[in-house]
Formats: structure tokens, sequence, C-alpha cells
């Protein structure tokens, strides 16, 4: 995951990875659409209108879903919030 600028440039990244199989694979894309737009073999993009929507559903994710990442997605998109031109990515493999 990283913030990154709109010419490419990386402003911040987090530490630790996503397990999409385990954590998202099997949710509700209804009541989850942001995150049931991130795909573990592509890339998805954020920019600053989505980042609320994202932080929402964060927010009401089940706790056996949670974990180390959802803290470091927030602050990055805290990133996102705070300047603009700012996109969170999900970098898939």
């Amino acid at each position: 995951m990283q913030v990154r600028g709109d010419l490419g440039d990386v402003v911040a990244r987090a530490g630790c990875g996503l397990d999409w199989f385990a954590l998202l694979a099997k949710l509700d894309q209804a009541a989850f659409p942001m995150l049931s737009a991130l795909d573990p073999y592509g890339d998805a993009v954020f920019n600053v209108r989505q980042v609320p929507l994202l932080l929402a559903e964060l927010e009401r994710l089940p706790a056996e879903r949670g974990g180390q990442w959802v803290q470091e997605v927030s602050e990055l998109c805290q990133v996102v919030e705070r300047d603009t031109h700012r996109y969170l990515w999900f970098v898939g493999d």
C-alpha cells in the first residue's frame, strides 16, 4: 500500500501487507464496495473523494477481518486527505 502523487512519486507507504484471500475475498460487495474493489493481482487506486467511503467501510469491518493493515490504511488515508493530488494505491502482485 502506498500514497502516490500525480507523477507517481511515493509519498508514504505501509509496512505490513494485506492477506486478501483470508480477509477480503468473501466480503459482501454490496456492503463493502470499496474494499471489494481490491484485487490481489491488480492495482486499485483511491482518490481523495473515495477515501472517506473506504474509511467508513474499515470502521464497520468485522473484527476478525481487521488487524494492523486497517490501522496502516487509515493512516495512509490521512496522508491522502492532507494534501492535493494524492492517491492511495493498493499494489497487487
